[in-house]
């Protein structure tokens, strides 16, 4: 059974940092490219930041480059996103992705709240 479990989100004011992780079991996680996206109320689901399967290459949306990275651990089938400088427009519920050719996993997503 395929799951994806996101943790790590909350409420933090502005300039203030949070690290997700989505843990992974039933797939092969390490052949499996791994992406971030984010909702926010009212908005299309847009893509945060993804990296490939073995970690070497890494992208991110204009609007979070230079304040979030992504990372993974194969060995704990783990993909992290650590947030800093937090701004209120990051407010958002946050699902990780896992996809390879065409199959893709997703999370039930976590709550990411920035308010003073």
């Amino acid at each position: 059974q395929v799951q994806l479990v996101e943790s790590g989100g909350g409420l933090v004011q502005p300039g203030g940092s949070l690290r997700l992780s989505c843990a992974a079991s039933g797939f092969t996680f390490s052949r499996y490219a791994m992406r971030w996206y984010r909702q926010a109320p009212g908005k299309e689901r847009e893509l945060v930041a993804g990296i490939t399967s073995a970690g070497g290459s890494t992208n991110y949306a204009d609007s979070v480059k230079g304040r979030f990275t992504i990372s993974r651990d194969n060995a704990k089938n783990t993909v992290y996103l650590q947030m800093n400088s937090l701004k209120p427009e990051d407010t958002a519920l946050y699902y990780c992705n896992a996809i390879r050719v065409s199959q893709h996993y997703w999370g039930q997503g976590t709550q990411v709240t920035v308010s003073s």
